[in-house]
């Protein structure tokens, strides 16, 4: 391991470094992969057709989340073109190399990065890679976790390493208290605002400060996922005893002796003092309000209360936005009447997603007019939930209760939302088209969705209360 005052990525970084090539670059190994069926389908196909194998099959595991649907009583067939052969392609793979999959009729499938922490496969000090770009997500175990793409994907199948450049460390201090009624995504919205989509471009982001550590890991998870939004590398959150708590008794975590000697080493996974970062920022907790976006990216977000940008026009980025949004310069984001209200995807569709909007929910009803879809981030979410009654909430309230998966989340020409659909949703991207065809979403989060779905507009959870 490198000597002297080392940040905590750089501590996990050196313990997988497998060798430093003359260019500069090096190969790191990779503890494990996790693929879903649309890119690790095209990951594993590609392996085949060059005539590797899977070098670790125990350490691989596919689930089906981004192309299936959503629907109760669900199939292989899927409204998306082609979905079925990706579904089928798959599965087949999966069985023939070995590998762990989390089919559709799997009571541990869901998605991706809900389900990797459901079952322990990230652990603190881990290196995991996905081919999809909110691996990062995991990152708030204290793992390293980071997207990469189909043809990297096929290298690790086959080799287990990586070869890779060290991203540079940016560290983030959040200080202070959150307010009363402030999410995690409403943290992460106003971080990204405030540093924009390329504010943390190419680094390893470290979370850190007091608001972090007070924060439980679901809401850590929410953070981390949304980093990927500042086009950072990775973003990591030291582990502590809430992430040994989380992690105790999951399928793939160690178990008995085996998790206190694991445990005596997390404990060191931390940056030391005097680590040097690339970058330093710093935020005050009390200063994070309720967040919407109103563009169409997620660094056009503010304050529910706020108004759009009076001098959007005058810059290139937010004249699209304000076009492709149908909003006006000035205009108050609070009150724009939705069509739609989602409330699911890898950002908040875990169980206390659902339980804070379903306090929301409980003996009101949607507006009318308004489509409401709750799609649960896992098998093992949606059953936790029924158990508390939760579908019921819901069902009750006028929203769609759906099985596990990533739909109106990712639209791949499947399920989508109306053309020119104003949406409200939990989600973590407001791209062009993201949710369905020239659908206009507005990020906030699962509590903000309710209110608005209640209200027929974007409402703060204040204007529905009894």
């Amino acid at each position: 391991m490198t000597e002297g005052p080392l940040t905590l990525a750089e501590k996990i970084w050196s313990a997988h470094r497998v060798m430093t090539l003359e260019s500069g670059a090096e190969v790191i190994a990779i503890d494990r992969l996790l693929l879903h069926e649309r890119t690790g389908g095209v990951a594993l196909k590609s392996l085949e057709e060059a005539g590797r194998t899977v070098m670790h099959p125990s350490r691989v595991f596919a689930t089906m989340d981004h192309i299936v649907d959503t629907f109760p009583g669900r199939t292989d067939k899927t409204l998306m073109p082609t979905g079925t052969a990706f579904i089928v392609s798959t599965r087949e793979s999966a069985k023939r190399h070995g590998i762990t999959l989390f089919d559709i009729d799997d009571p541990r499938q869901g998605i991706v990065h809900v389900v990797s922490p459901e079952q322990g496969i990230i652990l603190p000090g881990a290196i995991l890679v996905c081919p999809d770009s909110h691996t990062c997500t995991q990152g708030a175990f204290g793992g390293l976790a980071w997207g990469i793409g189909s043809s990297e994907a096929e290298h690790v199948l086959a080799t287990m390493t990586l070869r890779m450049n060290r991203p540079p460390d940016m560290r983030v201090t959040i200080d202070g208290v959150l307010g009363e009624g402030v999410t995690a995504k409403d943290l992460a919205l106003h971080l990204i605002a405030a540093l924009g989509s390329n504010g943390a471009k190419g680094h390893i982001i470290e979370f850190a400060g007091s608001a972090v550590r007070a924060l439980d890991m679901e809401a850590r998870m929410t953070l981390c996922n949304m980093a990927t939004e500042m086009a950072c590398a990775g973003a990591v959150i030291a582990p502590d005893d809430k992430t040994f708590d989380w992690l105790e008794g999951r399928p793939y975590a160690p178990r008995d002796e085996v998790r206190e000697q694991a445990i005596a080493a997390w404990r060191a996974l931390y940056s030391d003092d005097g680590a040097v970062f690339a970058t330093e920022h710093r935020f005050d907790a009390a200063e994070v309000r309720p967040m919407v976006t109103w563009g169409n990216s997620p660094q056009h977000a503010a304050p529910l209360g706020a108004p759009v940008p009076a001098d959007a026009l005058s810059k290139a980025d937010q004249q699209r936005a304000v076009e492709y949004m149908a909003v006006t310069p000035g205009q108050p984001v609070a009150g724009l009447p939705i069509d739609a209200a989602f409330i699911g995807s890898c950002t908040n569709s875990r169980i206390s997603d659902l339980r804070r909007a379903a306090a929301i929910l409980k003996g009101r009803k949607v507006a009318e007019g308004v489509k409401a879809i709750c799609v649960p981030g896992s098998t093992q979410v949606k059953a936790a939930a029924e158990a508390e009654g939760l579908h019921e909430v819901f069902l009750e309230a006028g929203f769609e209760w759906r099985e596990a998966g990533c739909s109106m989340c990712f639209f791949a020409g499947g399920e989508s939302f109306a053309p020119e659909a104003r949406v409200i949703s939990s989600t973590n991207r407001n791209f062009e088209s993201r949710q369905g065809p020239n659908t206009r979403t507005h990020l906030a989060s699962p509590e903000t969705v309710a209110a608005s779905a209640i209200a027929g507009r974007i409402a703060l959870i204040s204007e529905i209360a009894a």
